[in-house]
């Protein structure tokens, strides 16, 4: 086997680092896993690996690892900025993840069709609705990537002419750059790529937009000439891409976008360059106007191709952000294969995924929604724009930690929707004072506020001020790396903060 007796070392003990080490243990290759946590704060990763020879490096990651070394995997989370990384560019060893790597094995073993989805927000609901929809058309279907399981240790489970539909994340897209990517880059990638939206997101990772953006648009420099490209024909980058008219002042553009028009002009040039220069023009979705080629919605109605899918109102997923995605989701199953029949069936009974507006309980009249998922100020508003003043009073929960991204639209929301915002964690005070400061630039009114330090605070609180029909809407904007692994373990233990006011509800109605 390729591996076979190579040094490979991974940084990262999460999902995709586990799932490495098994894949590379499996193809005879020497493994080492290094984490910058210490052991006593691994003790659920490490039991997972109790069985597997690897070598750990933990608390830490000494460059004395690339001694020798063949191949350097970076789990999701671990940045390419890191000492050791940079290092290992320095040497020319080369650079991998389990996205890249599933997807150079699954083209050498002739596996697929593949869909591959990114975007600074809707990945995952979009991505899953795809998997159902092809599973509604009788496909038998692989969803892996960023979301839930990675893919890169069950290659063996899937057989040729099953769908592989596969999340990625910026961070591993990050790698998908021939400069220094382990193997073959070109033609590698998906059947189907889609860019779902360019948004300012983790800037707290990547250097600047320009980084960010091209880091999403390596999915779209790996292609075979004959894959199907997927925009967003709303999207103002993902729209210049397809149009090639990008204009620094378009009025359509948000406010913020004038700061980074000019450091994003040469990329954007590049890639809508490589886009209108394949066969056939990319497939397009748009939430309110017909579109030449792809998915829409006109009126009460949404189309796939000229096919009425359904009614907007008979979607079960909650929130006009989830209109695009299902749209999204259309286009992308419908080219590879999936009927309209499939499409419609999952937009009148897919319910969502958890995290994203899950409705946790109603307790004492006041509904507790979940939306962990919203780690950045535009997913946040997102989450908000799916309630209104008929749904009853609005409390807002919101906090974690910032990507330093701008923080006004927000803002406005929350002036116009929240009722009261409750703020916690590393940036629920500037959450709070940045609401605050608006409500005075704008003349508004602002929301009753309050700054805790933890989420049970916030939670607390909110129980003890909510009155029958209100709603308790945890979508913080920020991420919880302040406090928690991820978001799934923040949304977690809201879930269970929430659970817990409901079985005190439950006793004392007793």
């Amino acid at each position: 086997m390729m591996f076979r007796g190579q040094k490979v070392v991974i940084l990262g003990l999460a999902r995709q680092g586990s799932a490495l080490a098994r894949f590379f243990v499996a193809a005879g290759a020497r493994v080492t896993i290094s984490d910058a946590a210490p052991a006593e704060r691994l003790t659920t990763e490490l039991a997972r690996l109790h069985d597997l020879p690897v070598e750990l490096a933990l608390g830490g990651h000494p460059l004395e690892l690339l001694d020798r070394c063949d191949l350097l995997c970076l789990s999701g989370g671990v940045p390419a900025q890191l000492p050791i990384v940079q290092e290992a560019i320095r040497r020319k060893i080369p650079l991998s993840n389990d996205s890249l790597l599933t997807l150079q094995l699954a083209r050498q073993r002739g596996l697929g069709p593949i869909a591959a989805i990114t975007g600074s927000s809707g990945k995952t609901t979009t991505t899953t609705l795809v998997g159902e929809m092809l599973a509604a058309g009788g496909r038998r279907v692989h969803v892996g990537g960023n979301i839930g399981t990675p893919l890169i240790d069950r290659l063996d489970s899937i057989a040729p002419g099953d769908c592989i539909v596969l999340e990625l994340s910026s961070f591993q897209l990050e790698l998908f750059d021939p400069r220094w990517a382990w193997g073959h880059v070109q033609g590698i990638g998906p059947d189907v790529a889609a860019i779902l939206n360019i948004t300012p997101n983790h800037l707290d990772r990547h250097p600047d937009m320009a980084a960010y953006a091209g880091a999403k648009f390596n999915l779209l420099r790996c292609l075979p000439e004959e894959a199907a490209i997927v925009l967003s024909a709303e999207d103002a980058v993902t729209r210049r891409v397809a149009s090639s008219t990008w204009r620094a002042n378009d009025p359509s553009l948000p406010a913020s976008w004038a700061a980074v028009a000019g450091e994003l002009e040469a990329v954007l040039e590049e890639v809508g360059a490589l886009v209108a220069g394949r066969r056939t023009p990319p497939l397009l979705f748009h939430r309110y106007s017909r579109v030449a080629n792809g998915a829409w919605g006109e009126g009460d109605r949404l189309f796939y191709q000229g096919q009425e899918i359904c009614l907007r109102k008979e979607i079960k997923l909650r929130g006009e952000h989830n209109v695009g995605n299902l749209l999204a989701a259309a286009a992308i199953s419908g080219a590879l294969g999936a009927p309209v029949e499939a499409m419609r069936h999952v937009a009148r009974t897919f319910c969502g995924v958890p995290h994203r507006l899950e409705v946790v309980a109603e307790v004492n009249g006041v509904t507790w929604v979940n939306d962990s998922i919203a780690t950045s100020p535009e997913r946040a508003v997102a989450g908000l724009r799916s309630f209104d003043t008929s749904d009853g009073a609005l409390i807002l929960l919101a906090g974690g930690k910032d990507k330093k991204l701008p923080w006004d639209e927000f803002a406005d929301e929350a002036l116009a929707r929240v009722d009261m915002l409750i703020g916690f964690g590393e940036a629920g005070e500037m959450i709070v004072r940045t609401v605050q400061e608006r409500a005075v630039f704008r003349q508004r009114r602002a929301p009753s506020t309050a700054v805790v330090h933890r989420l049970e605070e916030a939670v607390e609180l909110a129980a003890r001020v909510a009155e029958p029909g209100a709603v308790v809407l945890l979508s913080p904007g920020g991420t919880s790396y302040d406090a928690y692994r991820d978001f799934e373990a923040r949304g977690e233990h809201f879930r269970q903060l929430v659970k817990e006011i409901a079985a005190v509800g439950e006793t004392t109605q007793r």
